[in-house]
């Protein structure tokens, strides 16, 4: 039973850390430029600061991920990992909170404040984004489970 559970433990840790590490890949690589007439915009993760939190939130917790894949479960270190996970999990939540605020306002505009959609104009990267953050709230769910999983352990 309790080999049993270490591999589940484990395969959850590695899904999360595959869907972390495959967001910060996607959305550091995703761009796309449009020309009207003589002026050309390109659409990056770097043009929006909740962008580059999203990009720098989801780096942190894959190194987290990865090193605590390996931290023994009789260590001292393992009684520590439950409340990082807590806090990472808060981490991962602002900044996807901050990302979908940004990405709506991509895709809908605020026409209060005069600013337009824009995934009218870079569709495939506004596609890119959307997919990212259906793999981010899926990773959210896996995190639930883990700590869940983690927390009967004990």
């Amino acid at each position: 039973m309790a080999k049993t559970m270490r591999m589940w433990y484990l395969v959850l840790r590695l899904l999360a850390f595959g869907a972390t590490l495959s967001s910060v890949i996607v959305m550091a690589t995703s761009h796309e430029t449009v020309s009207f007439f003589t002026v050309s915009f390109e659409a990056k993760y770097t043009n929006s600061s909740a962008f580059k939190y999203f990009v720098i939130a989801n780096s942190i917790v894959t190194v987290y991920g990865f090193f605590v894949l390996f931290v023994p479960s009789q260590s001292l270190l393992s009684r520590l990992i439950i409340p990082m996970d807590l806090v990472f999990t808060i981490l991962l939540t602002s900044s996807i909170s901050t990302a979908m605020a940004i990405a709506y306002l991509g895709k809908k505009g605020n026409s209060d404040a005069g600013w337009l959609p824009i995934c009218g104009q870079v569709p495939k990267y506004c596609h890119q984004f959307a997919g990212l953050l259906e793999t981010e709230m899926s990773n959210k769910i896996r995190e639930q489970r883990k700590r869940r999983a983690s927390t009967k352990k004990m």
